[in-house]
C-alpha cells in the first residue's frame, strides 16, 4: 500500500486537474512538509555535532542509491520512448535557456562566470527536487523527475567542473553509475525484458532509503555553510529560482506539457542552487565561500517559496 501522505498528494493533484481550482495553501505546505522536516533533522543533527558521515552518504547515494532508484523508477514507469525523449528534450531546453540568459547577463554586470554561472544553470534537482515531485505528483512524477535528474546530472558533472576550472572533460560523466542505470532501465523497458523479482526488490529496498539520506545530507551540509554577503547572494538566489520558474513555464508551454509533465518541469527547474556547485567550486578554487552562501540562502528561500511554486505548477 502507498503511504497516506503520498495518497493525499495524488488525490489533491487529481482534484486540482479536474476542478481547475488552485490547491489551498495549507495543502501545498503539507506536500512540502516532509522535505522540510527531514532536512531540518539533518541540519540540527549537524549543529549538535552528532556523528554523520557526509562522505559516506555522498558516495553511497552517487554510486549505489541514485542508480538503484533511477533503475527501478524508470523500469516501472512504462513510459514510451517518445515520452522519455520529450521530457529529456524539455530538460535540455531548460538548461540551454538558463545558460543563454545567465551568461550574457553576468558578462554585462561584470560578475565572474566561473563562480556564478553553474549556480544559475544547475538547480538542486536531487536532494530537493526528487522528494517534492514524489509527494506532489506521486510515482509518475518521480519517474518524470528521474528523467530530468539524469539529463541535468549529465550536464552538471560534465560542464559544472568545466566552468569551475576552465576546461571540459567527459571523464566524470562516464564514471557516473546513474547514467548506465538509466540506459539499462530504458533498454529493458522498451525491449520488454522482465528483471528477476529478487533483483527489482533488492534495488527498490536500496532506492527507498536514498531520498531520506539525500535530505539528511542536505541538512547537514547546510549547517556547515555560511553567508557573508547577504544582499548580493540573496539577489543571485532569487535570480536562480526566478530564472528556473520562468524557464520551466516557457519550456513546458513550448512542449505542450500539462498535468504531471508540466508540474515536474516547473518544480525541478525552480529548485535552489545545487550543493554540487559548491563542491566543484571548492575543488577548483572558484570562490567556494560565495557559492556556499548561494546554496544556503537559495535553499532557505526555496522552502519559503515552494508552496507558491507548487501553486503555479499544479
Amino acid at each position: 500500500m502507498r503511504r497516506p501522505k503520498r495518497q493525499r498528494a495524488e488525490k489533491l493533484l487529481r482534484q486540482a486537474e479536474t476542478s481547475g481550482f488552485a490547491l489551498p495553501l495549507l495543502d501545498l505546505l503539507q506536500i512540502g512538509a516532509p522535505v522540510f522536516i527531514v532536512t531540518a533533522i539533518g541540519y540540527f543533527w549537524r549543529l549538535r555535532a552528532l556523528p554523520f558521515n557526509q562522505s559516506f552518504v555522498t558516495q553511497f547515494v552517487a554510486l549505489v542509491g541514485a542508480p538503484a532508484l533511477t533503475f527501478v523508477t524508470l523500469l516501472n514507469s512504462h513510459f514510451a520512448l517518445a515520452d522519455i525523449a520529450r521530457m529529456g528534450g524539455a530538460t535540455l531546453a531548460c538548461l540551454l535557456l538558463f545558460a543563454a540568459v545567465a551568461a550574457p547577463a553576468l558578462r554585462l554586470l561584470g560578475y565572474d562566470r566561473r563562480v556564478y554561472l553553474p549556480s544559475l544553470i544547475f538547480p538542486n534537482i536531487g536532494n530537493m527536487g526528487l522528494p517534492i515531485c514524489l509527494y506532489a505528483f506521486g510515482e509518475r512524477g518521480l519517474a518524470l523527475a528521474m528523467i530530468y535528474f539524469t539529463i541535468t546530472s549529465i550536464g552538471q558533472f560534465t560542464f559544472g567542473p568545466a566552468m569551475a576550472r576552465g576546461r571540459i572533460t567527459l571523464a566524470a560523466l562516464f564514471r557516473a553509475p546513474f547514467l548506465y542505470a538509466a540506459l539499462a532501465a530504458v533498454a529493458c523497458s522498451q525491449a520488454g525484458i522482465v528483471a528477476p523479482d529478487w533483483v527489482v526488490k533488492s534495488l527498490k529496498l536500496v532506492g527507498d532509503v536514498t531520498i531520506p539520506l539525500m535530505l539528511l545530507g542536505l541538512g547537514c551540509a547546510l549547517a556547515e555553510f555560511g553567508a557573508s554577503a547577504w544582499p548580493r547572494q540573496t539577489a543571485f538566489s532569487l535570480a536562480r529560482i526566478g530564472l528556473g520558474l520562468f524557464g520551466g513555464l516557457v519550456v513546458s508551454s513550448a512542449f505542450g506539457f500539462n498535468g504531471a509533465e508540466r508540474g515536474v518541469l516547473i518544480v525541478e527547474s525552480a529548485m535552489p542552487v545545487a550543493v554540487f556547485n559548491y563542491f566543484f567550486a571548492r575543488e577548483y578554487g572558484a570562490h567556494e565561500e560565495e557559492v556556499a552562501g548561494l546554496v544556503l540562502i537559495s535553499t532557505a528561500l526555496s522552502y519559503v517559496l515552494s508552496p507558491f511554486i507548487l501553486l503555479i505548477a499544479l
